[in-house]
């Protein structure tokens, strides 16, 4: 993560109107039209770019706040740090219905640790929200499964999916499993009253 104070040369304390002067004088100083060397002239362009998001970052109250928190979080540097770190902010997007976010870092997740089944889980939950990644849904929580085959509560969220889906054989075959490993989980007492009689149909495809 850029350190924006850093690139403009400037305290973390620093006032609005010192943020302002030190962008000024790095435009000035570091503008690309002042060089003519092709070499030169690219480093001014990257230098540029750089100060100008951080101007842009530091001079709003909300953004400059918002990245001020981000730089105070610890550095996560092991691939489970950085998939602990996306899970947990992942779940916090589902919570709040934020749900392509919450892919986004639920995929992280998964991307960084492949085989925690909770990421996996948690990840079919937040692809289900959307009619065009059902499927996607369906095979991250059958690979949950896989990794976590006795949680019941993965096999009944697996159920509601297939039920979803029509396909309803297969809804009712994932349900059962789901009961004989817990007929009193909540999830799985939930999916089963959602299903009623529907689960017993024959599969339609």
């Amino acid at each position: 993560m850029a350190d924006y104070y850093d690139i403009l040369g400037v305290s973390r304390g620093a006032s609005s109107g010192e943020i302002r002067q030190a962008y000024l004088r790095l435009a000035r100083e570091k503008h690309p039209d002042r060089f003519a060397d092709p070499g030169e002239k690219e480093k001014a362009q990257s230098l540029f770019q750089d100060a100008t998001a951080a101007f842009n970052t530091l001079s709003n109250e909300r953004s400059r706040r918002e990245y001020d928190a981000e730089l105070a979080r610890p550095k996560l540097t092991t691939p489970e740090e950085i998939a602990r770190d996306a899970y947990a902010r992942g779940l916090q997007s589902l919570q709040a219905r934020d749900y392509q976010s919450a892919v986004e870092l639920l995929r992280n997740a998964v991307h960084h640790v492949a085989d925690d089944a909770r990421y996996r889980a948690a990840l079919a939950q937040a692809l289900v929200r959307n009619p065009h990644w059902v499927r996607d849904a369906i095979h991250e929580m059958e690979k949950a499964i896989e990794i976590a085959p006795l949680q019941a509560p993965y096999h009944a969220q697996l159920a509601e999916m297939f039920h979803g889906q029509g396909l309803r054989l297969r809804a009712r075959k994932a349900l059962e499993r789901a009961a004989e490993l817990s007929t009193d989980d909540p999830e799985v007492r939930r999916v089963s009253a959602l299903l009623g009689e529907d689960a017993g149909e024959a599969d339609r495809r």
